[in-house]
This record gives C-alpha cells, structure tokens and sequence, in this order.
C-alpha cells in the first residue's frame, strides 16, 4: 500500500499537565504514558516521538523515576525524542512578557542537560498568541514556530512568515484540518489504512499542495504512542520523525507575511473568556510578577549583598509552572485552581522576602523613627508616598529641608484601659513585647499600672522591678492601663532616585514662614483640593454626580462624563466562553447613592462613593427539549441580591489620573460585572499594552470557526481609546462598545465547559461543576482613568507609577544616626524607552529593556559600571555596546549586561 503523496507521521502527546484534574491526578497518567514512551522507544528503533514542547512532562516524570533519566538523554541525544523548548506549555496573554523569557529560558536550560531542546517553538493550543512571540523566539535562538488557534483566515497554506512590531520574522508552522490531532485517526483502523490516508492527503493537498511532504500529527490529549506503529507507517510508504526534524532549516523566503498577534476566530475557537473568569487569580498573577520582577531582583541586583539565586530561581518555578494554558486561565477545575492560587503566592511570598532582605539592610542605615524611601522605577520620581511615622513633628529630609506632607490617619494610643489584677497583665508581657509592641517604660498612679510602649524597643525590661513596687502598693493598683506612643499614617511628597533610595524622619518644627502642617515646598502642582464632591489637583478635575458615576476634566479640556458606570449583565457561559442568557436583564442604575468625604488634600484628597444594587441572584436554564430547539434557553431570576458596590475615588498632587478601588460582595451567580468609561471622542480601535508590545485593536473579531466571535481583549498594564486610558494592576479583558470602554471586574460561572454554550458549537471541555468559579465573596479591584490628548504616548509612564508604589521601610539603625544621603541605583531613559527586568547573572547585571515606540529610538543607561555589552535571552553574551548611546529600532526587546 503507498499513497499517492509522501507523509511524514508525528508521533506526540499534548499533555495538559492538570486541567479538569489536578496535576497529582494527571501526573499519575504521566508516569504510565512515558514509561510507555520509553519501552516502546527501545522496543521498536524506527520509533520517534514528541514531547509535546514543555520539559515539564520530564521533570514531572523524572520526580517519581530518577532512574531513567539516562534513557530519556541516550532517546534525545539519538533524535528520537523531541523535548522542549518551553517549560511549560503557557498561556501567552495571562503573564508577563518577562515571565514568558523565563520559561523560554528554563525550558532550553533544561533541555541541555539532557541531550538538547527541540528547535521549534511548539505553541500548539494556546488560546492566541501574542505579537511579540516571533522576537522572543529569535532572540532565544529559535527560527521556527508552530501554531494552530488564532491563525487568521487570510493564512491558506500551511506555513507563513510571522513577523514582530519589530520586523523579526521566524517561519510558524500551521496545523490546519484538526490541529495537533490532524493525524490522529489515520492509524485506529488497520484495515482501511490507505482509504484513511488517501483522505488525508486529500485534505492536506489544499494547503500544502503536491511539491512537498505532508505532516500528520499523530497523537491528541494525554496520548500514547501505538504499538506496531513504524510498520503501519512504513506500509504507506510514509516516514517517521520529530515536529523538528519534518520542519528542518527552513526558511522565510517566498512564504506570505502574517503581522503581530494572532488572535483571530477563523480557523479554530481561542476560549477567551479565560480572559476574565476567576478574576483573583489574575490579580495574584499580576502582584507576584511585580513583586519578583520590580521589585526583589532588581532591588538584590543594585543594593544586596550575596545574590539570592536559590530563592529567586524557586518564585520563577512557581511563576513559570503557573503560567500554563490550563493554569492560570481558570479553565480547570477548583482544585486546579486552588493549586495554581497556592503557587502563586509562594512565588510572591518568595519575592516579599527578597525584597524584605534587602530593604531590611538599607533601613539598618536609618535611625529608627525615619522612614527608609525605595523607587522601584528606573527614573527619578517625586511623587506622594505613604508612611507610618511616630508623634506629630513635621517631616524633613536627609538635608533638614521640610517635606511636604499630610495626616492621614492617627493610630489608637490607649490599647487598654481595664479593672484587673495587675499581676495577670505579666502573661501579657513575652520579653519586652506587649500588645505587639515593646515596652518602653512603666509607671503606677491613681490606682493604676500604666506601660507605655512602642514601635521600637528602648531596653530591658524587669517584672521583678514592677512586681515589687506592686507589692508596695498594697493593693491599692486594681486597673492596667496601655498606652501607646502617638503614631500616624502620613501622605508624604518625596523626591527618590532612579532605582535607588532615600530617607525622612520626624524633625523639629520648621522655620518661621513655614507651616506646621509640614508644606515647606508646595507640593506638585500647587496640591489636591477636595470641595463637597469635587476633587481637584490644577492636571485633572474629578466630579461625582447624582448617580455616582464620575466626570473627567483633563488636559486641554478633554472631558469624560458618565466614567464608573457599573453595568451587571447575566452570563450563562462557562470557564472558556462568555454567553449571555436568551433572556438577559443588564442592571446598571443603583438603587441609592451615598457619597462621603475621606480626606481633603493638600497630597492626597479621597471620596467614597456608595452605590447599592439589586442585582439578579443567578440564572434558570432549561435545558432543549429536541432538534427543533437545539440550544438550551435561560433568563435571569425575578429573584434578587442588595449588593453594596464602594468606590473610593482618590486624587493625589501631581498625578494626571484618578485612583480608583472598587469593592463588593458578590453573593449572585451566573453573571458579568463591567465598569465603563464613555469614550473622550468616538474611536474605531483601541490600544492595549501587553507582553512587550502595544497592540492596536479593532471594534469586531474575525469569526469563521464556530465560535461567535466577542470583540473583547486582553491588556495586562494599560489600555486606551479615544482620549481616555486605563491603568491596570492586573491583565483585564475590556471591549469597546458604544463609545465606551467597558472593563471586566468580575465573571462568574459554574461549570467548566458547558456542553452546549449558545456562544460555542462543541464543548470546550468535559461539562464539570466549578463553583468556585462563581467567585463569591469580596471582590476588590484597583484601576486608574487618565484622560489625555493626541496618542497614548504619556500612558506609559502614568502607568508604570500607578503599578509600582513607591517603598516607605521604617527605619531600624540607631536613633542618633544622621539620615543617609539620597543613593541612585541605575538610570534608563530615551524617547520610549522602558525597562522590564534587571537581575544579576554571571558576575554581571542584566538588564530588559523596550524600545515601546514605533520610531527608532536611543536608550540611555548610566549607572556605576564601566563595561556593557549586548546579550540573547538566554543570557549569551554578544558584542560590546555604548550604554549611553544604545541604538534601538521601533519595538525592539534589548538584553544589556553591564558591570
């Protein structure tokens, strides 16, 4: 039997490390299908297979069979067996762009040690890609990629051209006509092999044509190879081989050019309402990459001492291994989920403790009392920062120059004030701590034993002291009393340098002519104001009307009205694909409104805005009775929910946005929760920032395959339209829709996938309870609107200021020490220019940073090194480089090693 076209046969497994099990489950499945793997490998020397990609399936493995990690190396090294590049196999959209380097870079590391990864970036079911992805690719090394969701339909053969912002283009592999298991099927029935592989040539010729080989990926979800499967091949006059070894060197030349992220319909569904479901797994995802990324290396790189490798590589793991297309997607199951929530916060828990090392060190440098001030930016920045400092004098810097700077609140001082022995208030005492403080000195009068503590510990101190002099007293003590030293939370305007950091403390009253309120300078332009319910700082004008929504004033007049509409909207859908019910009820006018001063300025200047709603409590689906109703109908319950949705609307001196922090209890089901923002002018596209690009987004998606085709995207820092952006501590799913831009805070489901989504004609998964993924409980958002003119050019930095506060540390060194001098760490500027990581490696500092223009621009570096040289993303080292003049072109991703 010999079919009329050569085949080459792809033998893999796509195996979901933990999806509608979790992964101790699916690992257990793992161990058996590669023990499988290996046997038939050996059994059967014509065999070849592809391990799907991710160096997790064998790291996993290997973690329950060290002992044949030499078989998986001897496989490797003969081209038998295709492992990597990636770690693990991710969600391109749901992480960082550094965090997608850093699989790259764990997964080729990885690979090396154990014969070598394969030279192809196998992307072959994440849910869309991103545009940057071929950069990335070809700054690690790699040509060739491989895809199958999101490929849009101007694509008709089966490889393309893929090319970056930056004009980098790798050649991507397309798998049409089923996708990683468009082979699948040719081997279940010996008998009718050559009529199953003559449809499949049949097939294949319409995008491959006749010239060249056609490949047949022969394997699907959780896989294992087929035993007597190179006779079976070779019967067809068909060959066996790697995903590597069919796609060879091959290059771009004559293939047709596909631009930027692939995120289309046409060809296959891409899920994306993974985008918004369980909500709060975003919001760690986004908190633990900044905190590894922004703030612990970074911080370790410039000011610690020994380089905590171990620590830093274990919050990458854990970062890495949650980033997976079945992971942090929230499209598993709970337990899923909840694993993938623990992971996530030890990563983040990890890199708190970085950062707590290093920051710890430097404090030691301030007198206690003083207040340590850490800029996580690479540019100097003054701006309002929040500390916790102890009396009531106003604030000075390391110079005695006043700092501007506002009470906010006072801490309680009276912790205690009760009848008791007061011999039972010794088991209170642990040392010199008491009440969480320490004891700084006691006393006995009118009856009562008074202590008085503090932040900090001024010395010893003796029970037996205080028990005698009660022994004295005969009787007479009957009450115990606590006070505490004045403390209170300060809004302070300080001026920190780049990376670097400086310091206040409490000092004594200012000079004549200044003000006791500790405004010595004025603050940055001329302060906040707060007047009934309307915040001012002199860049943007902030109104709450009757209803509780917002009006923006801005730059050159720029006008928002209406912002903060909270529209709740039914959704019958599941944990991959939003669906409206047949019969939806869209709640977006509150039932009562209440607005409340918080604080008045000069720094920082806040109201509350109460808004109370009575919101359905879930959905009644009833299920289709025959063919002549196919899908399932649904409507949302008479029944309803009083749900209370706060915002705090905050305004500081010197920032050209409003703060925003939503907070509700959500107690419905089945249901979506949108803010929206009415539009400054009517726009046709949008621009969201994401992954080392800046993606421009039109009002509709292609559609083609099935699945109806939502208009709704991601943006993981920012994204704007028509005169108006909004900065984002977390990835967010956001649509335009008449002329507003509506945000995601909250989607709630309870199944998995649903067999039948009015919105999706197949199942996207098995139909599995999630009720978890209903996200029931407080729910708390933070945002920013800025209103601005022109191009989104000023949103950048707005929002790199927004994300990453500013440190305020308490002091710890002696009290008598003088406040250290201002220390700058590292410098990064020019037109566009940002930067993404910075880290230690290999006796040098490394430094990310993004052209994120679409002009050519030049970075500048400055900093204490005399040496600086180019490197991959891998960190090889490349030629030597000007850091004061770095050329960049338009989107470029730069690695710059300087010591």
């Amino acid at each position: 039997m010999r079919v009329t076209q050569e085949i080459v046969v792809v033998p893999h497994t796509h195996w979901d490390r933990e999806w509608y099990e979790p992964f101790q489950r699916f690992r257990l499945r793992l161990v058996a299908l590669m023990d499988e793997v290996l046997d038939t490998m050996e059994r059967e020397p014509d065999y070849h297979f592809t391990l799907d990609g991710q160096l997790a399936c064998v790291d996993d493995y290997l973690e329950v069979r060290p002992e044949n990690r030499d078989r998986i190396v001897a496989l490797v090294e003969a081209g038998r067996l295709a492992i990597g590049p990636w770690q693990i196999l991710l969600d391109e959209f749901l992480c960082s762009g550094e965090t997608i380097v850093r699989n790259l870079e764990l997964g080729m590391d990885r690979a090396d040690k154990l014969g070598g990864a394969m030279p192809v970036g196998y992307l072959p079911d994440m849910f869309g890609h991103t545009a940057q992805m071929p950069q990335i690719l070809s700054l690690a090394g790699l040509t060739q990629a491989c895809v199958y969701r999101g490929v849009p339909s101007s694509v008709v053969t089966d490889a393309f051209a893929w090319v970056a912002p930056d004009g980098t283009a790798v050649r991507a592999q397309y798998l049409p006509a089923g996708g990683y298991g468009n082979g699948a099927h040719l081997f279940e029935a010996p008998g009718r092999l050559l009529a199953r592989a003559e449809e499949f040539v049949a097939t294949m010729r319409e995008w491959q044509g006749a010239a060249k080989p056609l490949l047949a990926m022969y394997g699907t979800d959780h896989s294992a190879p087929v035993r007597g499967l190179p006779e079976m091949v070779a019967s067809l006059g068909a060959r066996m081989d790697t995903l590597s070894g069919y796609i060879g060197a091959s290059g771009v030349e004559g293939l047709p050019r596909v631009h930027g992220e692939l995120r289309s319909h046409a060809r296959a569904n891409i899920l994306p309402g993974v985008i918004s479901v369980r909500a709060h797994v975003k919001q760690a995802m986004g908190r633990a990459e900044r905190m590894v990324e922004r703030y612990a290396e970074p911080l370790a790189a410039l000011w610690g001492q020994s380089w905590p490798e171990r620590f830093l590589d274990m919050a990458w793991w854990r970062l890495v291994d949650a980033s997976g297309h079945d992971s942090v997607t929230g499209c598993g199951v709970d337990e899923t989920a909840q694993q993938v929530a623990a992971r996530i916060a030890e990563a983040e828990h990890l890199g708190q403790a970085v950062r707590d090392m290093v920051t710890s060190r430097l404090a030691a440098t301030v007198p206690s009392g003083g207040v340590l001030v850490v800029n996580p930016s690479p540019f100097p920045r003054t701006g309002v920062v929040l500390m916790d400092v102890a009396g009531t004098d106003p604030l000075v810097d390391a110079a005695g120059a006043p700092v501007p700077a506002q009470t906010l609140e006072y801490a309680p001082t009276l912790l205690l004030d009760e009848e008791m022995d007061p011999r039972l208030a010794f088991s209170f005492v642990h040392g010199t701590e008491l009440y969480g403080q320490h004891i700084t000195g006691w006393s006995i009068a009118d009856g009562a034993l008074i202590f008085r503590v503090a932040r900090e510990a001024a010395g010893p101190f003796d029970v037996a002291e205080v028990s005698a002099a009660l022994a004295e007293a005969e009787g007479e003590v009957t009450r115990v009393r606590i006070v505490a030293e004045a403390r209170r939370t300060v809004a302070a305007l300080v001026e920190a340098p780049a990376l670097g950091h400086t310091s206040v403390r409490p000092g004594p009253p200012f000079s004549s002519g200044t003000s006791a309120g500790g405004h010595g300078r004025p603050p940055l332009g001329g302060g906040v104001r707060a007047e009934g319910q309307v915040l001012d700082n002199g860049l943007l004008r902030v109104e709450v009307a009757g209803d509780g929504t917002l009006t923006l004033t801005g730059p050159d007049g720029v006008t928002i009205t209406g912002a903060g509409r909270v529209v709740d909207g039914g959704d019958v859908g599941d944990t991959y694909n939003h669906a409206p019910p047949a019969l939806d009820r869209l709640v977006s006018e509150p039932e009562s409104v209440e607005v409340s001063p918080v604080c008045t300025g000069p720094l920082v200047a806040a109201l509350d805005v109460r808004r109370v709603y009575a919101w359905p409590k879930g959905s009644d689906v009833t299920e289709a009775d025959g063919p002549a109703d196919p899908l399932p109908s649904a409507a949302r319950t008479e029944d309803v929910e009083s749900v209370v949705v706060t915002t705090r609307v905050e305004l500081r001196a010197g920032e050209p946005y409003v703060r925003l922090h939503v907070e509700f209890d959500n107690r419905c089901a089945d249901h979506r929760v949108r803010l929206h923002v009415p539009l400054a002018e009517a726009a046709g596209t949008s621009f969201a920032e994401g992954q080392f690009a800046v993606v421009e987004r039109g009002l509709t998606a292609e559609g083609g395959c099935g699945e109806t085709p939502l208009a709704t995207f991601p943006a993981s820092s920012w994204v704007a339209a028509g005169g108006v952006a909004a900065l984002l501590e977390h990835v967010t799913e956001y649509e335009l829709v008449d002329d507003e831009l509506a945000l995601t805070l909250l989607r709630s489901v309870g199944y998995l996938s649903r067999n039948r989504n009015a919105l999706r004609p197949e199942p996207a998964g098995p139909q599995l309870p999630t009720p978890a993924a209903q996200s029931r409980g407080a729910r708390s958002i933070r945002l920013a609107l800025m209103p601005y003119t022109g191009t989104w050019a000023a949103v950048p930095e707005a929002a790199e200021v927004f994300r990453h506060d500013v440190l305020a540390v308490p002091g710890t060194g002696d009290g008598d020490l003088p406040l250290p001098e201002p220390a700058t760490g590292l410098t990064v500027s020019g037109e566009g220019v940002v930067m993404t990581s910075l880290r230690r490696r290999d006796g040098w500092k490394e430094l990310r940073v993004l052209a994120m223009t679409g002009a050519d621009t030049v970075a500048r570096i400055e900093g204490d090194f005399t040496e600086a040289r180019r490197a991959d993303l891998r960190g090889r080292p490349g030629d030597p480089v000007d850091p004061g003049r770095l050329p960049l072109r338009a989107w470029e991703i730069a690695t710059i090693q300087v010591r």
